[in-house]
């Protein structure tokens, strides 16, 4: 079978609960483009954000720290979708068997986070992102209309008068396949940089085939870099210590084990990440070092390793015991708030095309994610598309046409070490506080890479198909960047760091929750 209604490129929490909303009787391809649960949704650690049956928090108070954290740049409408409807998204979850961790009184455990004024984060222990995508693939492997292939790259996607065509490399070769309506679901660009927290899959294959459609792309230069990622120093993928660790009391130290948050924002260690990683390099600047740590060793250990078993494991392998040592920490590249543009619907430019999670650009987190905003704008936009793939596929013709692909299968293997430069290139243009002169010398860069890949007639093969994403992703941001330094050519250092400040003050203005020590 190779005609389908749907067809959905990737396998995280986003293109699982598409097809899991979608009618019963429309038949639907789902591509995971590596193993089944190899998916940034299933890193996720903190949890859940969400005002569900909760006495003393409100929707608008979650879209206050949305806009806070989002430096008010977050569109109003999507985030009143996001707020208002969490509440049909996490009850729908709890049905479907995931299980969220609850206090000795019955009702749900809510954990805060940084950025957020009330206890809303629901979660399972430190492995939310995991309990959620293996309770949505176990559902969705039970549904009669829904084919997954696993191992399945996507390749090429082109518009047909009927719907879309994909031309599919997976184990056995290529496979076409056709379809009504396509939902790119395929998650961030976490491999275009040196270190992140990503998976190895997250090279951004659906925005970068969203751009050569013609979708419109916005705001990808906005990524944010998360604060704590544990600091080894010798691996690409750096292992997460969530948000809900400093939101336990964590405290953030420099390299003299002294606390330091108190020079650069009254939040302190509850500040939003932005703000953090902005505080860590200033602070690094200060005392000539890179060396950080999180310290929440002054807490039960029993406490700890309950709440935290995932990340205690993983840092005792690594050689660090969370109940006694400083952690290591460093920011590093962790999600992009920018994406395929949409609408409230998951609606992209393209008719028929829709797009979910965080390849996706809602608006909702404006630039800077709220913590734990992620898995529920993966959860709440995916629905919607579903619901409006069902009212347009009443009136969809039945009929499928398949578009012609090239492969160059006789052609050469693109040059080693293409994938490698992009991302020197990005880790030293454009990381936390981007370098201006590295932007411009870096795009000069990206185009020649671009251009080889595009004309230089390569077979396609998976390094190819990741190359040419990884290298179309950082010539969309470096491009947005380069365009922001020329605007801003006029600005010193100086009065950039006031007018990040006048940021930070006209935040917290607006923030009325009082944070102490």
């Amino acid at each position: 079978m190779k005609n389908f209604d749907v067809i959905i490129a990737g396998c995280g929490a986003a293109g699982l609960y598409t097809a899991i909303n979608l009618p019963a009787d429309m038949d639907i391809l789902v591509l995971s483009k590596r193993e089944l649960t190899l998916c940034n949704s299933a890193l996720a650690q903190g949890g859940i954000a969400g005002v569900y049956k909760s006495p003393d928090d409100d929707p608008e108070l979650h879209k206050q720290d949305t806009f806070i954290a989002g430096g008010f740049e977050n569109d109003p409408v999507s985030t009143d979708v996001l707020v208002h409807e969490a509440a049909i998204d996490i009850d729908r979850i709890i049905n479907l068997g995931v299980d969220f961790d609850k206090k000795p009184d019955g009702d749900y455990h809510r954990t805060l986070e940084g950025g957020h004024g009330r206890h809303r984060i629901f979660h399972h222990k430190d492995s939310t992102g995991y309990e959620i995508e293996t309770k949505l693939l176990a559902y969705v492997q039970t549904l009669k209309n829904v084919t997954i292939w696993e191992n399945a790259a996507m390749a090429e996607c082109k518009k047909t008068d009927t719907g879309f065509s994909f031309n599919i490399l997976t184990d056995e070769g290529f496979k076409v396949a056709n379809s009504h309506f396509a939902v790119f679901a395929t998650g961030g660009i976490g491999r275009v940089y040196e270190y992140t927290t990503n998976s190895a899959i997250a090279t951004g294959d659906g925005i970068a085939q969203a751009f050569k459609m013609g979708a419109k792309i916005k705001n990808l230069s906005y990524i944010q870099f998360h604060p704590t990622a544990f600091n080894n120093r010798d691996k690409r993928e750096c292992f997460l210590i969530s948000e809900a660790v400093r939101g336990e009391g964590a405290y953030l130290k420099n390299c003299h084990h002294e606390r330091f948050m108190h020079r650069y924002d009254k939040r302190l260690e509850l500040a939003p990440r932005d703000v953090v990683s902005h505080s860590i390099i200033f602070e690094s600047k200060r005392t000539g070092s890179d060396e950080f740590f999180l310290d929440i060793s002054y807490k039960d250990p029993e406490f700890i390793k309950n709440r935290f078993p995932m990340i205690y494991k993983n840092l005792l392998d690594a050689g660090y015991d969370m109940t006694k040592d400083l952690i290591p920490i460093y920011p590093c590249h962790h999600y992009l708030m920018g994406g395929i543009d949409v609408d409230t619907c998951a609606r992209t430019t393209i008719e028929g095309l829709y797009a979910c999670g965080e390849c996706s650009h809602t608006g909702v987190h404006g630039n800077n994610r709220l913590a734990s905003n992620s898995l529920l704008e993966a959860l709440v936009f995916s629905r919607r598309a579903a619901k409006d793939i069902e009212q347009k596929n009443k009136t969809h013709t039945r009929d499928h046409t398949e578009a012609r692909f090239e492969t160059n299968d006789n052609a050469s293997h693109i040059p080693s070490g293409i994938r490698t430069k992009i991302r020197r290139i990005m880790q030293k243009a454009y990381f936390v506080i981007p370098d201006v002169e590295e932007v411009f010398k870096g795009y000069a860069e990206i185009c020649k890479l671009r251009e080889s890949l595009e004309n230089g007639h390569y077979k396609v093969d998976r390094d190819y198909i990741e190359a040419s994403s990884l290298c179309t992703c950082a010539y969309i941001i470096l491009t947005e960047a380069k365009k922001i330094a020329t605007e801003n050519a006029e600005l010193t250092t100086s009065e950039g760091e006031d007018m990040y400040n006048e940021y930070q003050e006209l935040s917290m203005k607006h923030n009325d929750t009082e944070y102490t020590e």
